[in-house]
């Protein structure tokens, strides 16, 4: 005790001397506001995060100002030389009005301020009832309290804590750092600046929270944060307030609380705070885990009733050891007289908590507030005492030990008396169940009501409630505060017992425990089991980190929460500053972030999950009242497969703003969970667990998944061990029985039916054993080890088929045998030696089963021989041995439980390629592979780009579809061998910004190694892109443009469109000699992946002209087509083309004319009136540019010559063929055209109506194609307009002259008639000479020839005569026939898709019936069912009124009185009459 004073003097000495310096700074005047008020910078600013917590920083710290002690004497309102906190003052709840603000040295006269006084106990109750009306500071205080007693084992001031403890004790004012280094077990010293560090627990580490002194104060000078007896102690107000800044990041105030998920204990310890919800439902899982977890309590002898008073402190020893605390406590106990005590901390800590009441809650909830608030009375608790209490102990019976059964006297031992049984049946021995009890712990307990201040709103309520609770409030003040007892007997009659013992004990000298206003200190009391969950909500478990073996943490943080220019005045130096946010993941935090976890156990795995987020941060409270509540941080963890699209339901869902945990628990076996986190500035993510585990992201997690399980491992062990016992015992005859049954429960699966199934799995079982064998000795077995395998597996067939690979000895045959068939009789003789031959085998077999013989030593020392080779690659063998299995024997393999391992197994390849830069807004082609798969597998590909705007697309060469997509992502797919392969094709897209490059993968995730292989080792990402560009001038067909194609070799490229209207809905075509052969649609964007123009020089790629029709055969999905592969030839074409007529496949010649064009569809790129003008515009620049090109053309002469029209009519017609020949070859010779006009040369205007067409190849292959404008049909017209020129000089000025000679005439009949508008609007674009031509009478009218113009086929005319009438109307009258013939065709495919339909129709209505009956008769039961039941639930009932109508049917109509008044006297004399 000496040490103790002598310490605590010198401590207190140092304190006062260190505050002398601000003794002089009484008068300061306090500042007077509202809890928003601070530093005017920090009202609507963010601050920067809490640091990390650094020991030498905190060592380096400066606690005083720049100006020195000496300066305080000159201030009056806030001073430089105090420290204000930079974050501005704190926001208490709303209970608690604040009314002004001051320094310890303005309220504390009667000594200087002091940080702590007394280290061995504390009294947070006796100093606060005026706190107590708020829920915040009631929790701060019950789990301060409740640390206290886990630490350290007491609370109350009559159980000291010695201050020799080991390291494990906790003092909360350990936390608060001021003038002192940072060392285990320090002591904080007042400091004047009023700069002070706390260190507590938030988002995922130990942080560095800075406050200063100055504390709140309400209207009666009460100062608004807790404080100790001793007024003059600073450390729970400063402790309260660090606490407090943690809370206000949670979205408070909400549903009538003032926090949610914060834990002042999580904020303390660092422990992780699991939330479990109670429920009545679960009672039994409840008392299961507390009677694990909790100290269980030992009943106390008569002669140990004195020992109760350290029963608290001794049960806590019992749990799991971390650490040892010496108690100075021991000297309340006589047994413990020696020395202190050894604690032992709890590695979980359990406590309950139940909500305040809520005076506006629905209607259906004010009973059960109004139960738990009657049961909570009962316990000596109280409802508007909200806060959570700690779990002690758990019992299951009495608290003292019922006394025995009274002992027998000697002389009824003697002749004891037989018990008889009045039935025949015997009677049945109640087991007696004990009564279950929690034993909790709060400074609450017996605490008297407070006035809670409630709004005008609750008025009404408030008194119906209090007219409700009356008489109780009346009893309860007549009491006073702290006097509340039980209502009624039973459990809490308990508490009544323990009240006289403590009783007793004060009257032996000890202080009296009755009430908390006058010992402050936690409280014990037993609650029934039924109705903890009545009182109580929610079961908080506290589990410490430290216990895990395994940990994985992940944080993140927005970087707009630490904005470089918030405000701050703290000593630290700019690299504190600096490091504010913690590193997490790239991408946004608005966005969900995915975390992968993977465990595999041979046992079930349970993982405690820890979630913190952040929701607010910084803003002045008013800006955060006014605004709508954020939304709160949310984790779900849902099952993960990367073989499938699916989304599974969640098996984890925890939302919060502060700090919440659960458990995740999973089956043995391979699991892979995906976590899903989002929060709305930071969030941070603890799992631990016993068991290992990996996560991360995918490239931490999938490389362990191309693994084998460790049940699957497991599993195969098991097989191999047992299938070596038995060969090790082969030779005996007392264990091999007993080796073999170990043997079938080993390899068969459970479930596994006895028929059919079972002997199919033995055949597989057997095969696999001898592959396994042949596989380890890498050659052919020999006749011997064959033998000796069949023997092992009792099977005479197994290795058959593998030594009838090996060539017999060669015999010599027989001249006789030669060149002959055998008879039926040498057949039968023959397969009679066979069947001898195979009984010998098998009796051999069956002979080398039974240990003892020969054959079975000699098969025993075979297999010794072999086994020995295996076990030297047991493992390795043992998974060959259970994939064969797996593999060969599906129905069985399902069986095994190892069998989700397996489908779980997945393996990867990666293909890299390097993006080039690229401009803003450009699409362009990233990845172009073939892939080649040799074996039917499942492929799933994922794309890992750096730009969002990607797709992959995935076509079948063979069938030319492209595999469906999910969300812009192809779907997990079964890729069958073909002989052309899938082509694997990547576009994108750049946004507003430039791409300034980066790395593509494709990822390629299969179930067996390896996935696949492209054609090409290393994948190309350098394309060369055609493109062209042009306004959009609509015509009649709605077509945006036309390019033809002309190809040197076979050549595969990618066709892309793109429109200036994003809705618009665009077409993209190519066709062969007018026949689509691919197409695609889309709005706005339009591509063809893949597509194959084929070479004209190949004859087996061509079926010659098609037909009109012919399109229909071309393959369509999702709307492209796409024609066949280069490689396939024409007899593979048709078969493919199976449904074609004979007809259509005839052949010709084998060319090729590919067009590429684009249509607009329904009319959905309709020009306003502003685009009229430039469109128009644009058409006479094209009429200008073939007027101009034909003013080009050398002139020709003019004149007129009328004789020999006929000739020269003949002869035109060939000129014009030799003409278009010529010019055929002068296009070839001429190098290729420009598809753009004057106006496009200038520059594209890409605010009119314009397209954009890429044509995408390999960069090796650009040559071979030639992609133009197609202007082959003006071309066509130019060459003929040229012809008719050549062969009729000046017919051009005369279609000139005849169409003048129109134009005069419509305008001479529009004068006449009068009519108005028609002769001012010029009738053709080239009109512009209209307004110059000459009066019609001017005009010289030449009569026209019209021979030109008479179509000819034949060189020379012929007379129609009859017989050529005959042909054609035979001709004629064919093609009528055939037309009949096909349309007879469809109406008979019709009437059979007629009479399909009725028959399916006929069909599902009788289902329909049959389900409908089925249902009738399971509803007729079910119902026969409940009316028995009824029945026999009515039944005692019916019997009771039975009775009931028997008894009163014999009463007369006098009143039912009179009846047994009457009767009883009548029966009283004739009984006494009887004894007399």
């Amino acid at each position: 005790m000496s040490k103790a004073s002598s310490k605590k003097k010198e401590s207190s000495s140092s304190r006062v001397a260190s505050s002398q310096g601000q003794a002089s700074a009484k008068d300061v005047s306090s500042g007077v506001g509202s809890a928003s008020e601070g530093p005017a910078e920090a009202k609507g600013g963010l601050f920067p995060v809490w640091p990390e917590w650094s020991e030498a920083e905190v060592n380096a710290e400066k606690w005083d100002g720049s100006r020195g002690p000496k300066d305080a004497k000159t201030g009056k309102s806030p001073c430089p030389q105090f420290f204000e906190d930079p974050e501005g003052k704190i926001e208490l709840p709303q209970s608690l009005s604040i009314h002004s603000w001051r320094r310890p040295v303005e309220f504390i006269q009667e000594k200087a301020p002091i940080m702590v006084e007394n280290e061995l106990t504390f009294d947070l109750l006796s100093a606060n009832k005026h706190l107590l009306c708020s829920e915040l500071v009631r929790w701060i205080i019950s789990e301060i309290y409740i640390l206290w007693k886990v630490f350290n084992g007491t609370t109350s001031k009559d159980k000291q804590v010695s201050p020799e403890a080991g390291s494990q004790t906790w003092r909360p004012w350990e936390h608060i750092y001021s003038l002192c280094k940072a060392a285990k077990g320090h002591v904080p010293l007042y400091n004047p600046y009023g700069k002070y560090v706390v260190r507590l627990f938030w988002m995922g580490c130990w942080r560095k929270i800075t406050v200063d002194d100055f504390l709140p104060f309400d209207e009666g000078n009460n100062l608004l944060l807790p404080a100790t007896t001793v007024r003059a102690e600073l450390w729970p107000a400063l402790l309260t307030k660090a606490i407090i800044k943690l809370a206000n990041t949670e979205v408070g105030q909400q549903q009538g609380r003032e926090l949610g998920d914060f834990s002042v204990m999580h904020a303390l310890t660092g422990w992780i705070p699991e939330h479990v919800p109670l429920q009545a439902r679960y009672l039994d899982k409840v008392w299961d885990f507390l009677k694990e977890t909790a100290p269980r309590f030992q009943q106390a002898h008569s002669s140990e009733e004195r020992l109760s008073s350290c029963s608290s402190a001794e049960e806590w020893s019992s749990r799991p050891v971390e650490g040892k605390n010496e108690s100075s406590a021991a000297s309340k106990c006589p047994e413990k007289a020696k020395g202190y005590a050894e604690l032992q901390m709890p590695q979980m800590v359990i406590c309950a908590s139940y909500q305040p009441l809520h005076l506006l809650e629905k209607t259906s909830l004010l009973g059960q507030m109004s139960d738990a608030s009657e049961k909570l009375r009962h316990y000596g608790l109280f409802q508007l005492y909200s806060h959570p209490v700690l779990v002690t102990r758990t019992r299951a019976g009495p608290l003292v030990v019922p006394p025995g059964p009274p002992p027998v006297p000697r002389w009824k031992l003697v002749r004891p008396r037989k018990e008889r049984v009045t039935t025949d049946e015997q009677k049945e021995i109640p087991s007696e169940k004990h009564d279950q009890f929690i034993e909790v712990s709060s400074p609450f307990v017996n605490y008297g009501p407070i006035v809670v201040p409630t709004s005008p709103e609750l008025d009404q309520r408030l008194a119906s409630l209090t007219e409700h609770e009356g008489a109780e409030s009346q009893g309860l003040a007549g009491r006073g505060v702290g006097a509340i007892r039980p209502l009624d007997p039973g459990p809490a009659g308990e508490v009544t017992k323990d009240n006289k013992k403590n009783e007793e004990k004060s009257s032996s000298g000890e202080r009296a425990t009755e009430s908390c206003s006058t010992v402050p200190g936690s409280q014990e009391v037993w609650i029934h089991l039924d109705h903890f969950t009545t009182c109580f909500q929610t079961l908080l478990v506290f589990h410490k980190p430290n216990i895990y073996s395994n940990h994985y943490r992940k944080s993140y943080f927005k970087s707009s929460i630490a904005p470089t220019s918030a405000v701050t005045n703290s000593a630290a130096p700019p690299k504190q500053q600096a490091s504010l946010t913690t590193p997490g993941p790239t991408q946004v935090g608005d966005e969900k972030s995915c975390h992968f976890l993977f465990v595999d156990s041979l046992m079930p795995t349970d993982v405690l999950v820890s979630f913190s987020s952040l929701v607010h941060w910084g803003g002045a409270p008013d800006e955060r009242k006014d605004s709508c509540s954020p939304r709160l941080g949310l984790l779900v963890a849902r099952p993960f497969s990367w073989k499938s699209l699916k989304s599974q339901l969640p098996v984890l869902h925890i939302q919060t703003a502060s700090t919440k945990a659960a458990v995740l628990s999973l089956p043995p076996g391979h699991h892979v969970v995906c976590f899903s986190s989002w929060a709305p500035l930071a969030y941070h993510i603890h799992l631990c667990s016993m068991t290992p585990f990996v996560c991360g992201n995918e490239e931490v997690v999938m490389p362990h998944l191309s693994k084998d399980s460790l049940r699957f491992i497991d599993q195969a062990m098991v097989i191999l061990n047992a299938l070596g016992r038995v060969v090790n015992v082969f030779s005996e005859k007392n264990e091999l029985p007993s080796a073999m049954k170990e043997l079938d429960s080993a390899h068969i699966p459970p479930w596994l039916d006895t028929g059919g199934a079972r002997w199919e799995h033995f055949k597989v079982f057997n095969m696999a054993v001898f592959h396994m064998v042949t596989a380890m000795l890498e050659r052919r077995l020999t006749a011997e080890e064959v033998f000796a395998v069949q023997a092992l597996l009792t099977d005479p067939y197994i290795g058959t088929d593998a030594q009838e690979h090996i060539s017999p000895p060669r015999v010599e045959v027989p001249q006789q045998w030669k060149d002959r068939e055998p008879t039926e009789k040498e057949v039968w003789a023959t397969r009679v030696l066979q069947a001898g031959w195979k009984g010998l085998h098998v009796r051999k077999i069956i002979r080398a089963r039974k240990p003892g013989t020969v054959e079975n030593s000699r098969a025993s020392k075979t297999l010794q021989e072999i086994w020995s080779l295996v076990e030297s690659g047991a493992q390795k063998h043992a998974l060959f041995l259970l994939r064969y299995i797996f593999s060969h024997g599906e129905r069985s393999a399902v069986l095994y439980p190892c069998y989700e391992d397996v489908e779980s197994r997945i393996f990867f390849r990666d293909y890299s390629v390097m993006l080039p830069s690229q401009p803003s807004n450009t699409w362009f082609l990233i990845f172009r592979e073939v892939l080649f798969v040799s074996n039917e597998m499942l492929l799933v590909p994922k794309v890992y780009s750096p730009i969002p705007a990607c797709i992959l697309h995935v076509i079948d060469n063979d069938t030319g579809e492209e595999l469906p997509r999910v969300f812009e992502r192809v779907e997990p797919h079964i890729y069958k061998p073909n002989q052309k392969g899938y082509t694997f094709l990547a576009e994108a897209q750049s946004g507003d910004t430039p791409i300034s490059g980066g790395k593509w993968t494709l990822r390629l995730i299969g179930s067996c190694d390896p996935p696949s292989s492209f054609s090409r080792d290393t994948p190309v990402c350098n394309f060369a892109t055609k493109e062209f560009k042009g306004y959009y001038i609509p015509d009649n067909k709605n077509i945006i443009c036309r390019f033809s194609v002309k190809v040197t070799e076979d050549h595969m490229a990618t066709i892309q469109i793109q429109t200036s209207k994003q809705d618009a809905y665009v077409k993209l075509v190519v066709l062969d000699h007018e026949v689509e052969v691919a197409s695609s649609s889309g709005k706005g964007f339009v591509i063809i992946p893949v597509f194959w123009f084929l070479l004209d020089e190949q004859p087996e790629a061509a079926l010659g002209p098609r037909m009109e029709g012919q399109s229909d055969r071309t393959v369509t999905q999702k709307g492209v087509q796409l024609t066949e592969s280069p490689q396939e030839t024409a007899e593979e074409v048709t078969s493919s083309l199976v449904s074609t007529t004979t007809d259509q496949l005839t052949t010709g010649p084998l060319s090729h004319k590919y067009i590429i064009q684009a249509e607009v569809l329904h009319k959905s790129w309709p020009l306003d009136e502003s685009h009229a003008a430039f469109i128009q515009t644009l058409r006479d620049l094209e009429k200008n540019e073939i007027k101009a090109e034909k003013q080009e053309d050398p002139a020709t002469p003019t004149g007129t010559d009328k004789q020999g029209s006929e000739g020269r009519n003949s002869a035109a017609v060939k000129s014009t063929r030799k003409a278009k020949e010529k010019e055929k070859e002068k296009e070839k010779e001429k190098p290729a055209a420009k598809p753009t006009s004057k106006l496009e040369m200038q520059g594209l205007d890409t605010s009119r109506p314009h397209w954009t067409l890429r044509f995408v190849s390999d960069q090796s292959d650009t040559d071979s194609a030639e992609v133009k404008k197609d202007t082959e049909r003006a071309d066509e017209i130019r060459a003929m307009k040229q012809a008719w020129e050549a062969a009729e000089p000046g017919r051009s000025v005369k279609a000139m002259q005849a169409r003048l000679q129109f134009i005069s005439k419509h305008l001479d009949k529009a004068r006449a008639e009068g009519t108005q508008g028609s002769p001012d609007v010029p009738l053709s674009p080239l009109s512009g000479e209209v307004a110059q031509v000459e009066p019609p009478q001017s005009i010289i009218h030449i009569p026209m020839d019209f021979t030109p113009f008479i179509r000819r086929r034949l060189e020379e005319l012929r007379l129609k005569d009859d017989s050529i009438a005959e042909e054609q109307k035979r001709a004629k009258a064919e093609q009528i026939q055939s037309f009949r013939l096909i349309r007879d065709t469809i109406l008979e495919h019709r009437k059979q898709e007629e009479k399909s339909r009725k028959a399916l129709m006929k069909k599902q209505l009788e289902i329909y019936e049959e389900m409908q009956v089925l249902l009738d008769e399971q509803r007729k039961k079910i119902l026969q069912l409940r009316e028995r039941h009824r029945s026999q639930v009515q039944e005692p009932e019916h019997r009771r009124k039975e009775l009931k109508v028997d008894k009163e049917v014999p009463r007369p109509a006098e009143p039912p009185r009179a009846k047994p008044v009457a009767a009883e006297p009548a029966k009283a004399p004739k009984s006494s009459g009887k004894k007399k």
